[in-house]
């Protein structure tokens, strides 16, 4: 990100950066960082073996796409925030560390621009990581297939790579929005132990803590049955089942109640994503 303007030649300096350069160098240097991180690359190779293992142990290269879906789906609800943790714990909190957040008093950028090149680049890395053990998992499916709709027979043709593509895309968002929350959470930090802290508490919450209290609300009366498939949306892991189970597996089978509002449930991680990115924000301009 050093753009210096040394004099040229004739004696002229060359032109300060601009705003635009300055976050695209952002960006670039945000995926070098992931690319040449080998925690973050052994991570993504043991994410690939446990979804390509998962697959073959449940015979989805066999049986297909759909039952493959449902039985990646309860363990990419675990790992997939931890990957996306993982990625984005130490985004900002490296660079406060290493005092590179002082270009925000050198050059023309200001903190959303460079929240939203750090979000952007690590991103970048996650949606390939995940996107890449999934798409290795569709194309075994692919060539391993002998019956792909035997367990969904009276719905011939039900089962499709268009769903797995659904799954792989909503997979990502939900991972995106996870990632939000680790950016935000490496703003407000100031050392690495608490980055650490802060993220397991953050790791609870998502994979248990909301769920419980949707669950402790619908109990009490506080949610009512009528509104519960819009609560389920507060949660970014009910968000994400919701759609993975309303877009590909009842759509596909054509059977079975409503489980959550499919627009609810993606405005509820586009909410958990800016919200989450607003507080990197403010944390990175006081």
């Amino acid at each position: 990100m050093s753009d210096s303007s040394p004099s040229t030649g004739s004696g002229r300096s060359r032109a300060p950066p601009t705003r635009r350069r300055l976050f695209e160098a952002v960006v670039v240097r945000e995926v070098r960082t992931v690319v040449r991180a080998r925690s973050l690359l052994l991570l993504a190779a043991t994410l690939t073996a446990v979804v390509v293992g998962i697959t073959w142990i449940g015979d989805g290269f066999t049986a297909g796409y759909l039952p493959s879906i449902v039985d990646l789906l309860t363990p990419l609800e675990l790992l997939v925030p931890i990957v996306a943790i993982a990625f984005g714990y130490r985004a900002i909190l490296g660079d406060q560390q290493r005092g590179e957040l002082d270009v925000l008093e050198t050059y023309p950028v200001s903190a959303r621009e460079l929240v939203l090149g750090v979000y952007a680049g690590r991103a970048i890395g996650l949606a390939v990581t995940i996107a890449v053990a999934l798409a290795i998992a569709a194309i075994a499916i692919a060539v391993g297939g002998d019956d792909p709709v035997r367990v969904y027979a009276s719905h011939s043709g039900a089962d499709s790579p268009i769903l797995f593509a659904r799954f792989l895309v909503l997979t990502v968002l939900f991972g995106l929005a996870v990632l939000a929350v680790a950016v935000a959470i490496s703003a407000v930090v100031s050392v690495t132990r608490s980055a650490l802290g802060l993220s397991v508490v953050a790791l609870v919450a998502l994979l248990v803590g909301f769920d419980l209290a949707i669950v402790y609300g619908l109990a009490e009366g506080i949610v009512g049955d009528a509104d519960l498939l819009y609560t389920l949306a507060a949660s970014p892991l009910s968000a994400y089942r919701g759609l993975v189970l309303e877009t590909t597996v009842i759509v596909a089978s054509g059977t079975g109640p409503r489980v959550a509002s499919p627009v609810a449930s993606l405005v509820g991680l586009v909410i958990w994503t800016v919200a989450s990115l607003a507080v990197a924000v403010w944390a990175v301009g006081r």
